[in-house]
């Protein structure tokens, strides 16, 4: 059984405790009630017995001195000796009437009745007690019970001598229903008389049970579920004769019987004390509790006005008290963390979030009637300088003065100014209209180019403010500030201060993210294809290298430049999975032209994101050790900002690729600002010149120099050049002079898919062995190139 209910279930507990004590203690009084019947019932059997043998042994005394006397009566004797019937019945009647026997009878020395005092004789019968007559001859027992015509008799023998025995003299009481209620009137005992038959089954001669329960008269001590029994063996002169002794079980209870009603009234009233006990104290329980549970519901909804009252000095009103304490903190700290979530704790403006709480509660009140509001999203100008140069706690203090200046401008409009991280600032101005709007925008701008003082150093700073309003420029909260940050940034790329948001300004936008959404996917379906240019060794007019450049081949925009997709990976750092996913395919195709017999070393490009990502050198150990190819074969190509972006940890990854065996290269060098110290210190083997001074060498002297110094340190260096960007044949015959080692570009190949790239390269040594035609291989202004 479950209850729901605390009151219920106390009020059950204390009832069921109570009724559990008051039953056991019944059970264990009616216990003892019945032991102590039982044990007075065995008493009183114990003192019965001796009562009825005294009585026995009484009756037995008063009879055996009848019957001397009779027997020793001279008249008697005489009687007998002249066999005067008469005689004899009457002073048999007349002395057993003195002890009031019931029977004296005269039988002869074989046991025949001679007369009795009933004045009848049955001639033929023999007198039935020759056992008591043998007894009373011999001096023993001359008293026992036995049964004359199917009644029960306390009996005695005496001898008549004249002055040898002539007859003997029986005398005895008759045992009925009337003697055992004596006997039972004195032991307070039923009494039952019974005999053995010849079948083992037991006659009852006398008995106080009445009819009904003569059945329950049992020869056997013991005690069953009504009666107490004692039976008590008789002696007797023919079949055995017991005397039962019983005490009612239940009459001998019956005296106590008050006393358990008084129990069983004293345990109903403390059943139904303890229920009237239980509810009150239950009720004392759950009042307050039910109090707190009010309490605690109020504080959970957010409720913290009133304090709980429950007047109680015990645990109750300690539990309400800490409840109270509980309030009291809870609501200090609800306060102190909407403060922390609101607030920017740097300049005590609003922060994201509550901003865009009321920018959605703006909206949701101004579009039904369809009101105006503005929106501007705010950055400041040249801070990361400010930050940089002056430091962060510098950089702090003008975020707090330009947090000042802001209020100030706003004070008297009903807006919203907040922060939204970093220099980033937001203006909320509700019932405002474009025109209203760039007018407060305005302010602003005017209110920062007033000198600003930190800490005595001159801080110059500006802003630009992107502007939208609502509904003309959206009717959601993320679509409204993604237009204000794009207004911002026209504003700012454009020196304008102050910028609407216009629709064409958002199309690049959305081509961007859409761009990089598609790339995702392309790496993912495998959309990305591997071209190798070759390069060309000038000298031999051999190709052993080819550059591995990845394209896109978009489903719906066909082939996508790598200059439309490169930078926004490396923005997004999704370039580290394009990288991969290059090295991984170059190295699997340089396996399979292996396999195919054909020796070509591949270059790849690496970022300078990549480049200081302490786990480049295992990802192409791994990629070697997976495709069985020897690192000899692979060339990583890196540019000069790569390398300056952090040149300690660039050079600590590259000393990691070289002791690997990998090639390392330089590519586009003389664009960057790298430092020959640094350049010393790489373990690089080769130097790629940027195609920007190759294409112009030929009209361009300047550029000519540039090619020719670099080919001139590289060698000093013990590098490797290569030249890229050859578009004409003239520009491969000036290198080849310059002793350039290795050339790649448009007039010798473009880049090519691999099926196609073996197909050039047989086309391309099937035309140098016609060239040469045994000569040694010089590079000619007439050197014939495959078709491309």
């Amino acid at each position: 059984m479950r209850f729901k209910s605390l009151r219920t279930r106390i009020a059950f507990v204390v009832v069921l405790l109570m009724l559990a004590a008051q039953a056991a203690a019944y059970v264990v009084i009616s216990s003892v009630i019945e032991r102590n019947a039982v044990s007075n019932a065995e008493q009183q059997l114990a003192v019965a017995e001796r009562v009825f043998r005294e009585v026995l042994r009484t009756n037995g005394e008063k009879l055996m001195q009848a019957a001397t006397v009779v027997a020793a009566d001279f008249g008697f004797r005489e009687a007998v000796a002249t066999h005067h019937e008469s005689t004899v019945v009457s002073a048999l009647r007349n002395h057993g009437s003195r002890i009031d026997a019931d029977i004296v009878i005269l039988a002869d020395l074989d046991g025949k009745p001679i007369a009795d005092s009933r004045g009848y004789v049955r001639t033929k019968e023999v007198f039935p007690f020759h056992a008591l007559m043998r007894t009373a001859t011999h001096g023993r027992e001359r008293s026992a019970i036995g049964v004359i015509d199917g009644r029960l008799y306390q009996l005695v023998a005496v001898p008549v001598k004249a002055p040898l025995p002539v007859a003997w003299v029986a005398m005895g009481f008759l045992i009925d229903d009337r003697m055992a209620r004596e006997m039972a009137s004195l032991t307070s005992l039923d009494v039952s008389f019974l005999e053995r038959q010849p079948d083992g089954r037991w006659l009852t001669l006398a008995s106080t049970l009445p009819a009904n329960r003569i059945a329950h008269a049992k020869p056997a001590d013991g005690v069953d579920d009504r009666y107490a029994t004692r039976a008590i063996s008789l002696t007797s002169t023919g079949a055995p004769v017991v005397v039962v002794l019983q005490r009612s079980l239940t009459a001998a209870i019956a005296p106590f019987h008050r006393l358990q009603s008084a129990l069983l009234a004293i345990t109903l009233c403390g059943v139904l004390l303890s229920i009237a006990g239980s509810i009150l104290t239950a009720r004392s329980v759950t009042r307050p509790i039910a109090a707190l549970i009010h309490f605690a519901r109020r504080v959970g909804s957010g409720d913290y006005a009133e304090p709980i009252a429950v007047k109680h000095e015990d645990e109750i009103g300690e539990l309400a008290q800490a409840f109270n304490r509980m309030q009291e903190g809870i609501s200090r700290r609800e306060h102190r963390i909407t403060e922390l979530a609101y607030t920017d704790r740097l300049t005590g403006l609003p922060n994201r979030a509550m901003f865009s709480d009321r920018l959605q509660q703006s909206i949701a009140e101004a579009l039904p009637q369809q009101r105006a509001f503005g929106v501007m999203m705010m950055d400041l100008d040249r801070f990361k300088y400010v930050n940089d140069t002056l430091g962060h706690p510098i950089g702090d203090l003008l975020l707090c003065e330009v947090a000042q200046r802001l209020r100030a401008t706003l004070a008297h409009h009903c807006g919203l100014v907040a922060r939204l991280g970093g220099d980033e600032f937001a203006v909320l101005l509700p019932d405002d209209d474009i025109v209203g709007t760039e007018r407060v925008a305005v302010r602003i701008l005017k209110a920062l180019e007033q000198p600003i003082s930190i800490e005595g150093q001159p801080v110059d700073v500006g802003a630009s403010i992107g502007i939208v309003t609502f509904p003309d420029n959206g009717a959601d909260m993320n679509v409204l500030l993604r237009r204000a940050d794009i207004a911002m940034y026209v504003a700012k790329r454009s020196n304008l201060g102050v910028a609407r948001y216009e629709e064409q300004h958002d199309n690049s936008s959305a081509e961007r993210l859409s761009l990089m959404s598609e790339l995702r996917r392309a790496v993912e379906q495998d959309q990305l294809l591997l071209f190798y240019q070759p390069k060309v060794d000038l000298s031999t007019h051999t190709v052993k290298y080819v550059e591995a450049l990845v394209r896109w081949n978009h489903p719906a925009r066909g082939y996508v430049s790598p200059d439309q997709f490169i930078p926004f990976a490396e923005q997004t750092g999704y370039i580290k999975a394009i990288s991969y996913w290059v090295a991984d395919r170059a190295i699997r195709q340089c396996a399979a032209w292996r396999e195919a017999g054909i020796e070509l070393a591949i270059s790849v490009n690496v970022s300078a994101r990549e480049l200081i990502q302490s786990s480049l050198p295992d990802t192409f150990a791994a990629l070697l050790r997976k495709y069985d190819v020897p690192a000899d074969l692979l060339w990583i190509e890196i540019t000069e900002s790569a390398i300056m972006d952090d040149p300690n940890r660039a050079i600590e990854t590259l000393d990691r690729l070289h002791a690997l065996g990998i090639r390392l290269a330089v590519d586009d060098f003389g664009t960057g600002y790298s430092s020959l110290s640094y350049l010393k210190r790489m373990p690089v083997d080769e130097l790629k010149i940027d195609k920007s001074f190759v294409m112009g060498m030929t009209e361009n002297r300047d550029d000519e120099m540039i090619v020719r110094s670099t080919i001139d340190l590289a060698h000093n260096m013990g590098l490797k050049v290569v030249a890229e960007g050859v578009e004409t044949q003239a520009t491969l015959k000036r290198l080849a002079d310059l002793r350039c080692d290795l050339a790649q570009g448009f007039h010798l190949s473009r880049p090519l898919p691999p099926e196609q790239l073996e197909a050039w390269l047989e086309r391309w040594h099937e035309a140098q062995d016609e060239r040469l035609g045994g000569r040694s291989p010089r590079l000619s202004a007439t050197s014939t190139l495959p078709s491309t």
